[in-house]
């Protein structure tokens, strides 16, 4: 392979693998430590040390001293579930593109990481760590491991040609250990006749092994450490997140050259916010320990179901993966653990709801039982078998789920709850980011007893605690006590078309006679009873046409009319008729006995309902036609505020939260820039959007700026280089966030393309815990900050027979488009019902879409002080682009309306309101301007 500049290989790796900050920061320090000691058999060790400590000896963010081994090793301490392994499949590709080696020795801890690692380096593997680098695109590297190495595979090659690409080899420590029982040498050291010498010293004399070390904090022990010291990498890399060593004293690493600590993970967004529950209004001194412990796991399960239902309906909603939750109850001891899980088993528990879907995991299990578990254990993300996990000491290192969110500690301290060992299982992300969700984004501690000392330690603003946040359960608080329920919202057609088979299964059961069904004497939902006789169905088998028709038939026809009016014209119902028909027949496998004339009209009749019912909301396509160009004008800087001080050559900082004190150096090293703007210009550079050699005039403008500001404060250059040299980055990113301010973007055209005439409206989900919960529109809760727990019924107009509200003016709003005469039709439209995205990629749902006899508008309430938001104004200047191309794109249709929108204060939400008031006065229409930009197609 040919080598590339390392600077290159930094770029593309960190792009191509989409590495997050921290991993690109530890990719970017190796890369520099790399060119620092220019690692090989020959490196002189003590002068790689001295170099590697003059630069990370003293960084706020590491705490190098020294290598701890017989060659350089340096460790990246990265807190848990922000990608380790990513990480290390980051470094192999690095050194392999640069040329610096094609050996690696990946080792794990424990059988458990050993076989994640396999799984994961594999092309198959949904989290393959090389997905993206071209380098491996079409040579993938060899993987050489404890069931093959004898094979000969690392010595040949990387095939039967002995071609020589990368060789991974990842072995468990104890493959390798030198100390093993009986007195025998480990099968790796022992002679192998294929090379002469036993694969270990072949491994040891290779001048370019790099190893890696998962979990480095497991290789400090004596053994382990000369096992390794044995096998005379060039270099070492050590992933951790806890650098320590383990045993009754552990000593903190001294080869640390960045450190990414789990509070700063949580502030970036990286993993789950740790939460605190307890009982709403509840002493837990006035229980006895028994009685306690009961209430704690009875509350755990109880907020557990909460999870379960908040998961699925995300997954629904957003089209997602279903993420099965489970409970992880920490107990004393191993006969503490058997007695909660026979407590759970029973049934005192739930009624023994919760029987054989527990795993007990410790120590003293027996093989059998232990071997199953264990099994069910590392299958508990796919699994969904198992709700609780009882442990003791037994989760080690390798063990973290996305699909923890509830942990219930029992006779624990809170020094015990707080520890990364603890909240660590459960801190990865099931989707891999944040969604905006509290309950998706969040692992709860169930702690009543130690609430209150959990929250003082949050006060203190130190370790994981500081951005602790509080759930509590029963009544009256964040989680009811009572059994969460689903509730799936139908679009109204769809209800219409269930209960109208309902009335007419009910009459067939009663003896009624075979034609059409009688009306009963009233519908569930109100303005239904006459609807719901009206799709035409005399028997089971045509209901079953009309479901076909409205799911699966339309949505796919909705890309062949440009008009849902379509519907009417009597090709288009022969085509769907004979689609529906043919579709039946396939589903069910058997031929359907509905004639074509009575499906006709069958078809006829769910294609009015859909029409008078629905909201037509197309589906567009928008794609530049020329190349997207922008850049930056020149203007001044707002400098008023720069006040940065000249660094000394030695600064001392105090970290507020841990006291923690550390020496950042003031001198940069290497020859100094010829110019004193180079200091700013080089740290712009690094923004993606910042091209030197098109904005290279403007970059020295600001720069110079900058300058001459603090040359009117310091005389002297030197003091003058200092404040540069030492602020430089911090001056940049100021800088970077007035310059997008001073953005501007060339006039591109737009082709727009119409993909549906109407979008198919989808169920919507609510959750229905609690007692109450169902309510009348018109009648407001009696706390209005309690109104997001409500299920609103009792809509004529609407597009659903249920709705949430966010808040009191959105109900106010929908009683005023009930009463309006002139609103046709109105809905609170769920998650990707539209395709509207602001300026930032953010997807945009809004409050209503209405219809009126005259047109269609997207309704958006906001609170009086919110009208100048940034973000607000933002999202609603591309609603009113939408609506303004959604309009275009339709013009030409016959007896289309066009859509508008409105973004009204919560204070014009009044009685006297009407829907054309409101127009008049709040409408905000996209800029006419734009027609010439848009293609319409």
């Amino acid at each position: 392979m040919k080598e590339i500049d390392p600077k290159r290989a930094v770029t593309q790796i960190i792009q191509r693998l989409s590495l997050r900050k921290p991993q690109a920061e530890a990719l970017r320090r190796l890369d520099d430590i790399v060119d620092l000691i220019a690692p090989s058999k020959e490196t002189d060790v003590a002068v790689a040390r001295d170099a590697v400590r003059a630069a990370y000896g003293q960084l706020p963010d590491a705490a190098f001293e020294d290598f701890e081994r017989d060659f350089p090793s340096i460790c990246f301490a990265l807190a848990t579930g922000v990608g380790k392994t990513r990480l290390m499949g980051a470094f192999i590709s690095y050194l392999y593109m640069i040329g610096k080696s094609r050996n690696f020795f990946v080792l794990a801890p424990n059988l458990t990481i050993y076989e994640k690692l396999l799984a994961d380096f594999q092309p198959t593997s949904a989290k393959y760590v090389f997905r993206g680098i071209e380098a491996f695109a079409h040579d993938a590297p060899l993987i050489v491991n404890a069931e093959n190495y004898e094979e000969g595979r690392g010595v040949r090659g990387t095939d039967f040609f002995g071609r020589e690409g990368a060789i991974i080899n990842i072995f468990n420590i104890s493959k390798i250990n030198s100390e093993v029982r009986g007195g025998n040498a480990p099968r790796i050291k022992r002679l192998q006749e294929y090379i002469g010498e036993s694969y270990f010293a072949y491994l040891s004399g290779l001048d370019d092994l790099v190893l890696l070390m998962d979990e480095a904090h497991r290789y400090r022990g004596s053994a382990g450490a000369r096992a390794i010291a044995e096998l005379k990498p060039i270099l070492g890399l050590e992933v951790t997140a806890t650098p320590m060593s383990v045993g009754a004293r552990p000593q903190a690493f001294k080869n640390v050259v960045y450190r990414y600590d789990l509070p700063d993970a949580m502030e970036d967004g990286y993993v789950k916010e740790p939460a605190v529950g307890t009982r709403a209004n509840f002493d837990p001194k006035s229980v006895d320990e028994a009685a306690l412990e009961r209430i704690k796991l009875e509350d755990g399960i109880n907020y557990h179901e909460h999870v379960k239902v908040a998961l699925e309906s995300h997954a629904r909603q957003h089209g997602v993966r279903v993420v099965r939750p489970f409970v992880l109850v920490v107990t004393k001891d191993t006969a503490h653990a058997r007695q909660v899980r026979d407590f759970i088993e029973s049934d005192q528990f739930f009624e023994g709801r919760y029987r054989g879907r527990v795993i007990e995991i410790h120590s003293k299990l027996s093989g059998e039982e232990t071997d199953e578990n264990a099994q069910r254990l590392l299958n508990i993300e796919k699994g969904g078998d198992t709700d609780i996990v009882i442990h003791v000491n037994k989760l080690k290192e390798g063990w973290d789920v996305s699909n923890l969110f509830t942990i219930v500690p029992l006779r624990a301290s809170a020094s015990e709850i707080l520890t990364e060992q603890t909240l660590g299982r459960g801190l990865r992300l099931p989707y891999g980011k944040r969604t905006g969700v509290a309950v998706v984004d969040q692992l709860t501690v169930i702690a009543h007893e130690r609430f209150n000392d959990l929250i003082e330690r949050a006060k203190e603003d130190n370790g994981v605690t500081r951005r602790l946040k509080t759930v509590t359960i029963g009544e009256g608080g964040d989680v009811p006590a009572s059994k969460p329920v689903l509730v799936t919202a139908p679009c109204v057609v769809d209800q219409m078309l269930q209960e109208a088979e309902a009335q007419a299964a009910a009459a067939a059961a009663a003896g009624g006679p075979p034609g059409p069904y009688d009306p009963p004497p009233q519908a569930s939902t109100p303005g239904l009873a006459e609807a719901a006789s009206s799709f035409g169905c005399q028997r089971p088998e045509e209901f079953a046409l009309a479901r076909t028709v409205l799911n699966v038939v339309l949505p796919n026809v909705s890309k062949q009319v440009s008009s849902m009016r379509d519907l009417q014209d009597p090709k288009v119902i022969q085509l769907i008729t004979e689609t529906a028909l043919a579709t039946q027949k396939v589903d069910e496998g058997q031929f359907v006995f509905v004639t074509p004339e009575r499906a006709a009209t069958v078809v006829e009749a769910v294609c009015k309902q859909l029409i008078e019912r629905t909201i037509a909301i197309p589906t567009l396509t928008i794609t530049p036609k020329d190349q997207v160009s922008f850049g930056f004008r020149a203007f001044q800087l707002d400098l008023k505020s720069w006040n940065y001080q000249p660094l000394s050559r030695e600064l001392l900082i105090q970290v507020l939260r841990t006291e923690q004190r550390a020496i950042i150096s003031g001198e940069a090293g290497g020859e100094l820039p010829e110019r004193l703007e180079d200091y700013i210009v080089a740290k712009l550079m690094d923004f993606a959007e910042v091209d030197y050699d098109a904005h290279a005039a403007i970059l020295y403008d600001l720069a110079g700026q900058v300058v001459a500001h603090f040359r009117r404060k310091y005389a002297e250059e030197e003091k003058l280089r200092t404040v540069l040299q030492g602020h430089a980055r911090a001056m940049s990113e100021a800088i970077f966030v007035q310059m997008k301010q001073n953005m501007w973007r060339g006039q591109t055209r737009y082709r727009v393309t119409l993909n549906t005439a109407f979008d198919q409206l989808r169920p919507q989900t609510f959750d229905g815990s609690g007692t109450g919960v169902m309510r009348d529109f018109r009648n407001p809760p009696e706390q209005l900050n309690q109104i997001k727990r409500f299920i609103f019924t009792g809509f004529t107009k609407g597009c659903y027979k249920m709705a949430k509200f966010d808040s009191d003016t959105e109900r106010k709003m929908a009683v005023l488009l009930e009463r309006d005469p002139d609103v046709r039709l109105w809905m609170k439209p769920g998650p990707n019902q539209f395709k509207i995205f602001d300026s930032d990629g953010v997807p945009y749902q809004p409050d209503f879409v209405v219809e009126t006899d005259k047109e269609k508008l997207i309704i958006e309430t906001k609170r009086s002080s919110e009208l100048t938001d940034a973000g607000v104004l933002r999202k609603a200047e591309t609603a009113a682009l939408w609506a303004f191309i959604a309009t275009q794109a339709q013009a030409a249709l016959p007896g289309e309306k066009s859509w508008s929108y409105l973004l009204v204060p919560d204070t014009a939400v009044l009685e006297n309101a009407t829907v054309g008031g409101l127009i008049s006065a709040h409408v905000r229409l996209a800029d006419t301007d734009l027609r010439a930009r848009y293609d319409l197609h």
